[in-house]
């Protein structure tokens, strides 16, 4: 009786392990998101350059019509908003440099105290919500992964170094996915720096931002055929998208702020060409205000009165007036800057110069796929829906993305 109770015993500890998934077999069934964003990649760049590569891509899985950035359409709010589902006015990143009232703080694209100080940012960022729910992230240079969130950072985490070659970037991607199972990151984040240079420099036309496209998407094809050599590549999914777009702009349509208010007027001017956020002071606030409105082609609204479709405005970081240029001038701040001719971008968003491209391919996606364009803020709750985590309360929705998954 006592050797068939023990019989009985062990078979059900038998039969118990059976139906528990080992930790290395629930790993290895895990997906994996790797999403490269290449700065100022505007959405019909692959129809002016030579891009076979994203031309292969787009047959083998998506591309959207176009990634709309949120306004204003600088780099840092909209890379943080790919990052956390959220309008800048909600995640605090109103623009690549502002004065932050809540804090008496600057905050400053080139300042590393500042970049690293997490009192500027709000909203929990992807690489925050994986880390939580168990899934290992890493940052190759992303916006706002250099500050802490609830204490916690990507498990990988590189701060931005301009002088890292493209292809070192590329190789240690690639590197962090032949890590030891137990220790690859599921979702990688990375982050090149052009052809936002380039395009600012000699415009989203010149023959030197064509090249350069040619030259990222020779990177694509690099980086696709070296995910193909992975063993586990087909678990791998690839997002290839971008902050803005680029807008041609020339010296002869340059207005300077000096030259339409008297600067004395002004407490604080933050923002850069051709989108700013002005706080009066007191007793000119009229005065500012009427001569802001009076001015051609330049849009200005009072903080309360920004268009309900720009999502912006309702921050305590927005000053008095939004101000903003026509698409193709220039608003510069001083008389003594000399104007310019080239690119530039942080205009309405409803410019489709502002747009980014999109593509995206893995096992996760449809193949040979267009789709509608989407919101830069759907990113966030896409990535959790393909890593099978919980989003934090975002305001991006699936609804735009859930069509060109399969």
């Amino acid at each position: 009786m006592a050797k068939s109770k023990l019989l009985f015993f062990l078979l059900i500890v038998v039969v118990g392990c059976n139906n528990q998934p080992s930790q290395k077999n629930s790993l290895a069934d895990k997906p994996y998101v790797v999403m490269l964003s290449m700065d100022g990649f505007r959405w019909d760049y692959p129809e002016k350059a030579n891009t076979p590569n994203l031309d292969s891509i787009e047959k083998i899985g998506v591309r959207a019509d176009a990634s709309i950035p949120c306004f204003p359409t600088k780099t840092f709010p909209n890379h943080y908003s790919i990052a956390t589902g959220l309008y800048p006015d909600n995640h605090g990143i109103i623009f690549n440099r502002f004065f932050a009232t809540d804090l008496a703080k600057k905050y400053a694209v080139g300042n590393r105290v500042s970049v690293r100080d997490s009192s500027f940012y709000f909203g929990e960022p992807i690489w925050v919500t994986a880390e939580k729910q168990g899934v290992k992230s890493a940052s190759y240079f992303w916006v706002g992964s250099e500050a802490s969130h609830e204490n916690i950072f990507p498990t990988y985490n590189y701060a931005y170094d301009e002088s890292v070659s493209f292809e070192r970037r590329l190789d240690g991607v690639i590197n962090l996915l032949k890590l030891p199972e137990k220790e690859r990151p599921h979702l990688i984040m990375w982050y090149i720096q052009e052809p936002d240079g380039i395009g600012h420099n000699v415009g989203p036309n010149g023959q030197e931002t064509l090249h350069m496209i040619s030259y990222l998407d020779s990177l694509v094809g690099v980086f696709y055929n070296k995910i193909n050599e992975l063993p586990f590549h087909h678990k791998i999914n690839v997002i290839i998208t971008s902050d803005h777009g680029m807008g041609e702009i020339s010296k002869e349509k340059t207005l300077f702020l000096d030259e339409i208010i008297d600067t004395s007027w002004v407490q604080y001017i933050d923002g850069a060409n051709p989108v700013y956020s002005i706080e009066a002071k007191n007793e000119f606030y009229d005065t500012l205000f009427k001569k802001l409105t009076h001015t051609a082609h330049v849009q200005t609204w009072r903080k309360k009165d920004v268009p309900e479709r720009l999502h912006f405005g309702k921050s305590k970081r927005v000053k008095d007036f939004v101000v903003v240029a026509d698409s193709s001038w220039s608003l510069l701040v001083s008389s003594g800057k000399k104007a310019y001719s080239g690119g530039t971008h942080g205009y309405d968003n409803s410019n489709k110069d502002m747009h980014a491209i999109f593509y995206a391919y893995g096992p996760a996606f449809k193949k040979n796929y267009k789709n509608k364009a989407i919101n830069n803020i759907d990113i966030y709750p896409l990535i959790c829906k393909i890593l099978d985590i919980k989003p934090a309360k975002v305001d991006g929705t699936p609804e735009k993305t859930s069509h060109m998954l399969k």
